[in-house]
């Protein structure tokens, strides 16, 4: 009996081996990458709307917190009268001081938040002028610019530059672009170190303290001030109200954008993140949570800057994690190496 091939024919085309989907490296899973969760988990306790029974609450305690107070101080102070009249007048003295000390206290948080208005104000009117294309409104606009600081010795320099060359600009884009670059540019570098030096603080301590929620609290603390520097580099010093609403503005806008996250404009930090994750975790993790303070740096530049970027370029994340962990993570793993 002769052998004869058997010929059998396949009703559909055999799969091909590159459709095969990629072998999972069970060493590295999708959970151990480093994702900022401290940065993230601080912007939305940061961000996360109040109620309004919980604002009741908050008002009614103070409120009731303020006249249990002030019946008492009235009573200590009369009760200290009965008992010998000069201690009563010293103690009214020292309540005097503390009313007028409250009192100058929250004339200051107001001027704060008058100066943030003014900002924003200032913003409004520069796009306004910008789109209307009328160059006796960009005039006045940068009039209202350089005003802003006026009281600030560092800035004359660049305001006598700008008082000197802006009658010769016969366009409104050519004056506008004169006063970011003049006045801009310097607050544009200082606000820049500011956001280097949170980013680093919020990387070393991800990367090197092993204690349970040190890196969120490191990361609220940081943001908060670094937000509060950036805006009064340009003009903007907030009270401590004033500093909360503002940090509040950003992050909620950061939350709700989705930019508290790894995106596209942090694949190349979050592959070196990945990068020390593989010696490191925590390593890894400080890299991302410093890009993600970097990125909360950005918008408070774009919410505080009273001039949008036009002229000059607006700071890249990569490149201000960049300049801010350079060096930082290789001394910590030779440190440790050393240990």
């Amino acid at each position: 009996m002769t052998n004869k091939p058997v010929l059998i024919e396949l009703s559909e085309t055999p799969a091909s081996p590159a459709d095969a989907p990629p072998v999972q490296d069970l060493s590295d899973p999708v959970s151990d990458r480093p994702e900022g969760r401290a940065m993230q988990i601080a912007a939305r306790l940061a961000a996360r709307p109040a109620s309004r029974l919980a604002r009741f609450f908050w008002q009614a305690t103070v409120a009731l917190l303020g006249f249990v107070i002030s019946v008492a101080a009235w009573r200590f102070v009369e009760n200290l009268f009965a008992a010998n009249p000069v201690l009563g007048w010293v103690g009214a003295g020292l309540l005097a001081v503390f009313v007028f000390a409250a009192a100058l206290m929250g004339l200051r948080e107001l001027a704060a938040f008058a100066r943030l208005r003014r900002l924003d104000r200032v913003h409004r009117e520069v796009t306004a002028a910008a789109q209307a294309d009328d160059l006796a409104q960009a005039r006045k606009v940068v009039t209202h610019v350089s005003g802003l600081y006026a009281a600030r010795p560092e800035m004359d320099w660049s305001r006598a530059r700008l008082a000197e060359r802006a009658p010769e600009q016969l366009d409104t884009t050519t004056l506008l672009n004169l006063a970011e670059t003049e006045l801009m540019a310097p607050l544009d570098a200082a606000a820049r170190l500011e956001i280097e030096a949170a980013a680093r603080t919020v990387a070393t301590v991800t990367a090197l303290v092993p204690l349970a929620l040190a890196d969120v609290f490191t990361a609220l603390t940081a943001n908060l001030r670094m937000i509060r520097r950036v805006a009064e580099i340009y003009g903007g010093r907030a009270g401590s109200l004033g500093s909360l609403r503002l940090a509040r503005t950003v992050l909620t806008h950061l939350v709700a954008t989705g930019a508290v996250a790894v995106g596209d404009d942090l694949i190349e930090t979050v592959t070196g993140g990945h990068l020390f994750s593989k010696l490191s975790r925590r390593f890894g993790e400080g890299v991302v949570n410093g890009a993600l303070t970097a990125r909360v740096g950005v918008a408070a530049i774009e919410v505080c800057r009273p001039m949008p970027f036009r002229a000059l370029q607006k700071p890249r994340v990569t490149n201000l994690t960049g300049r801010a962990l350079t060096g930082l993570f290789g001394k910590a793993k030779a440190s440790q190496s050393d240990d």
